[in-house]
């Protein structure tokens, strides 16, 4: 790559780029979120049990009343993401600046619960129940509303703790009553700002806020991300902030994941009605899974084929030997001796095939899925480090295994000529050497 632009990209682009990625509140909503994982992780667990690809399991656990003792663990965890999403946003905004976080954890549950309506309509549309908590909007419909509500009451409560508007107690009062009474004035503050909130929403548009943002918001954005173009500048911001040292998969996690877990929820709750999994039904083809098993499959750069070619093909004994050390990492999804070890990172050689790669692998996979051959995914979720075929099984059966084979194939096409160039180089250093 020419010197001149690497040069230029690094002085003008990465700084405003890291800048951004240290922000306060940037910060607080990639920690905050990574709260959910494990709900989702055990959630998918007994979803993929309930939803088992073999028909006589599921015949058998339908028959047996097993389903719904099943089900009640999807509503314990896919269904209550957003509230886990406010708890740990606000909570690692106060924790960012290095206030009682907790306090702000619970009071910005309290708004969030506030600006959420309290009744829910029979499936039937006769009666309207009241003093409820409709678990629509406590899950994936209520992601953005969550992240909005934890970042300003993470940072009202933080910005008032730190200008004192707290009840000052001795100093012999125990840390855990002084820290309550120290939150009284934030909360009661905060609290009565979203009941303000509430009822000018309720009185003039009635709805809620909640609902607002997903009509205004949050749906217009998964729009523009499920899309060919989504697909496109999530892979490459990823794999070009990667080539110039900046941890891309940071950048993009940060903008792209709180819309892919809500597509990945959106998917769960139209099989949760019954409905078929297509784009015809409203389903969503760019979710977290579709980034982690496929665009992402072996790493970011989908960097299979650069492996490949070290462990089988390679002449020189240096690219030879990081094919060795890499083979395994890469199997499990992790690629980071690839990138520094290659190195990938600055090399003019790899940027082509390392931004290429996963554009063309998203691309061909977003199309079928697209078009119905290839099954869209549920929100079953498997562990990132879970091998390429294997993930692809469990997620989508025999069809998505065999993509992934396809991705592993084009991986290798793209890659070979570049790293060829790479080695026969080390290989003539290696030979003068003698």
């Amino acid at each position: 790559m020419n010197n001149g632009f690497t040069k230029w990209v690094n002085a003008n682009l990465v700084p405003p780029v890291l800048k951004f990625v240290d922000l306060k509140a940037i910060r607080a909503l990639k920690d905050g979120i990574l709260y959910t994982l494990p709900l989702l992780m055990i959630g998918s667990l007994f979803t993929l049990i309930a939803n088992f690809p073999y028909q006589p399991v599921t015949d058998f656990l339908t028959k047996t009343g097993w389903i719904d003792p099943l089900n009640q663990i999807n509503g314990a965890t896919f269904s209550i993401i957003a509230i886990v999403a406010v708890l740990g946003v606000s909570y690692q905004y106060a924790k960012i600046e290095k206030v009682e976080p907790f306090a702000s954890a619970v009071i910005a549950l309290s708004a969030f619960l506030v600006l959420t309506k309290s009744s829910a309509v029979t499936p039937n549309g006769k009666f309207t129940i009241t003093n409820v908590i409709p678990k629509d909007w406590t899950s994936g419909q209520g992601m953005i509303a969550a992240i909005i509500v934890g970042l300003l009451v993470g940072w009202s409560y933080s910005y008032m703790i730190k200008h004192k508007w707290t009840v000052k107690m001795p100093d012999t009062v125990p840390s855990g009553v002084s820290n309550s009474f120290a939150a009284l004035i934030p909360a009661a503050v905060i609290i009565s700002v979203t009941f303000l909130i509430y009822a000018l929403i309720h009185f003039v548009w009635n709805t809620t806020f909640i609902e607002g943002v997903y009509k205004i918001i949050q749906t217009p954005l998964q729009g523009m991300t499920d899309s060919i173009w989504g697909v496109l500048a999530y892979c490459f911001v990823a794999t070009f902030f990667w080539w110039f040292g900046v941890h891309g998969g940071t950048i993009v996690t940060s903008i792209f994941y709180p819309i892919l877990l809500a597509n990945l929820t959106a998917n769960q709750k139209l099989l949760d009605a019954g409905k078929a999994l297509t784009t015809a039904n409203g389903a969503h083809v760019f979710t977290d899974q579709f980034t982690a098993i496929l665009i992402n499959m072996t790493g970011t750069g989908a960097t299979i084929g650069l492996v490949i070619y070290m462990f089988f093909f390679a002449k020189s004994q240096q690219t030879k030997q990081l094919g060795r050390l890499a083979i395994v990492p890469s199997i499990f999804n992790i690629n980071e001796p690839v990138i520094y070890g290659t190195p990938i990172v600055m090399n003019p050689f790899l940027f082509i095939p390392f931004v290429l790669t996963p554009v063309v692998i998203g691309l061909l996979d977003y199309s079928l899925m697209s078009a119905g051959v290839l099954p869209l995914f549920s929100g079953v979720q498997v562990p990132w480090t879970t091998p390429p075929i294997i993930s692809g099984f469990i997620l989508g059966g025999w069809k998505l295994a065999l993509a992934q084979v396809a991705n592993i194939i084009i991986s290798c096409l793209i890659y070979f000529p570049f790293i060829r160039k790479v080695d026969n180089i080390n290989y003539e250093k290696e030979k003068a050497a003698k």
